[in-house]
């Protein structure tokens, strides 16, 4: 067990790390995400409260959908944090921020803190709806970025269809007094536990930005490759009119991946070289990688930097090669299971 963002988390199980990043990607892991925050806000104004603050456009979807979009500062357009939008019913949304930032959120959008009454469990990966079948048909048929109430076991649980590790499955939002109960069903129908070490190198894996390495304060959607987030089509969201201005001037880096040789990671905030030695990036994100057996990275780079360059990362004073690589380092394998 370990501290993150204010919570006691587990780092693994027995199992260990790597037996559980590869459960969920060749079968089936699961994970207690109930840090992530949950801010519910309802009401004849809840779509316009979210629609101003918000980069995404939620006109987009609809009820019974979620949606990922980003809070940005208005100072620099950088992100303030990277959400999740589940669309429960016409007037109800339940906004789910990363772990320390749910205050920050609920300044900006007000609504409730519902994070103490709920937890929220994902079982992710290519078997994960066979196996949530076994205890639930119709919350294994929730299809990807659906939302929708479902009784588990007799208990009342919000379910959707998204996740964090690059894998298909589902998130179940599930009173915290129930949680044991339907974790342990699910664990005795087949699914692994997982800790936050899997979670996080399959995150990496998937190129799936982490708030504090490749999002956060200084960096904004389009450093991060993510403008698909921001709908520009929109008069208006927190933080337009700066990152307005980094667009019509272009962002002065931008986000790689970088493939390394061995097993010695290149952790963040360890300088890219270029073959001269002068520095062109630093890293955000660095591990091995279980499915590809060599280490990888995430970097912001100058704008220079492309794919197939040769660079090396300091390591504490030692010079790792690595080569500037497409995103992802892995694809999401195709579920066993349809969905809706």
């Amino acid at each position: 067990m370990v501290p993150f963002g204010g919570w006691e988390m587990p780092l693994s199980y027995p199992t260990g790390t790597l037996v559980e990043h590869t459960a969920c990607r060749t079968a089936v892991a699961m994970f207690d995400v109930s840090h992530l925050g949950t801010v519910r806000v309802t009401g004849p104004d809840a779509f316009a409260i979210l629609q101003g603050a918000f980069t995404n456009d939620l006109g987009k979807i609809a009820p019974g959908r979620a949606q990922y979009t980003h809070l940005l500062s208005e100072a620099d357009g950088s992100v303030s944090d990277d959400i999740i939008v589940w669309w429960i019913d016409e007037d109800t949304f339940d906004v789910m921020p990363n772990a320390s930032n749910t205050d920050g959120v609920r300044a900006a959008i007000g609504g409730v803190d519902t994070t103490a009454i709920r937890a929220v469990l994902a079982v992710q990966g290519p078997t994960a709806r066979e196996i949530v079948a076994r205890v639930s048909e119709e919350c294994a048929a929730i299809g990807r970025f659906r939302v929708s109430h479902v009784d588990i076991l007799g208990v009342p649980c919000t379910v959707a269809g998204t996740g964090y590790t690059g894998e298909d499955g589902v998130e179940i939002a599930v009173p915290a007094d129930a949680s044991e109960n339907i974790w342990n069903a699910l664990m005795n129908a087949g699914a692994t536990p997982a800790g936050l070490g899997a979670r996080d190198t399959l995150r990496l894996e998937a190129a799936l930005p982490l708030h504090g390495h490749e999002l956060g304060q200084g960096i904004t959607p389009l450093q991060a490759g993510l403008e698909w987030v921001v709908a520009w089509t929109k008069p208006t969201f927190r933080g337009r009119e700066a990152l307005a201005h980094e667009k019509a001037a272009g962002p002065h880096r931008v986000l790689h991946g970088i493939s390394i040789e061995g097993r010695r990671p290149a952790r963040d905030r360890s300088a890219v070289l270029a073959n001269d030695g002068s520095i062109v990036g630093t890293v955000t994100s660095g591990n091995f990688s279980p499915t590809l057996g060599h280490c990888i990275a995430l970097a912001l780079c100058a704008t220079d930097v492309a794919i197939g360059d040769h660079v090396s990362l300091d390591v504490r004073g030692t010079s790792i090669p690595g080569e500037v690589c497409a995103l992802p380092f892995v694809k999401k394998k195709q579920s066993t299971s349809t969905t809706r």
